[in-house]
């Protein structure tokens, strides 16, 4: 039986007691805050092992998300969500009234505030370059910029 790398994303950090706790269910690793953990599930699809991993840790952990640590063959990203009720009753209103299943819908609405976030970004980075050639030349930013890419990245300065 294949195994599945799953991340799970929390709702906050877990104390060391839920961690602990949870453990106990399933062999996990956590990140430096305890908001992701990782687990490596035995299933034979990605899709049975999130449900498999959500059924045995719900009641232990405050999950929001469960995701395939790595993408598929297509480069897509299993995302396995539980919504509200209420949110759930509209997901399907909505779904229904675009001839859609409560997934398809997600997914195109994922989509497409992905490629409304990238459109986004690019215009900024865009604009931010133009900025920058306005003061210095063309060889002068590439430079700076071969120079920033080659040092290792610091945190944010205040």
């Amino acid at each position: 039986m294949p195994h599945h790398a799953l991340e799970i994303t929390l709702t906050r950090p877990l104390t060391v007691a839920e961690l602990r706790h949870a453990a106990q269910a399933w062999l996990l690793a956590a990140n430096h805050n305890a908001t992701r953990l990782m687990a490596l599930v035995g299933a034979k699809t990605p899709d049975r092992a999130a449900h498999r991993l959500r059924r045995r840790l719900t009641t232990r952990l405050p999950i929001d998300v469960i995701t395939t640590h790595y993408p598929d063959a297509q480069g897509r990203v299993l995302l396995n969500v539980v919504f509200p009720p209420a949110a759930h009753t509209t997901l399907q209103r909505d779904a229904r009234r675009a001839g859609l299943t409560p997934e398809r819908f997600v997914r195109e609405a994922l989509h497409r505030a992905l490629a409304k976030h990238a459109d986004r970004e690019a215009e900024r980075i865009d604009h931010a370059i133009r900025q920058l050639l306005a003061s210095t030349s063309p060889a002068h930013l590439l430079s700076a910029v071969g120079h920033a890419l080659t040092r290792p990245l610091k945190g944010p300065t205040p």
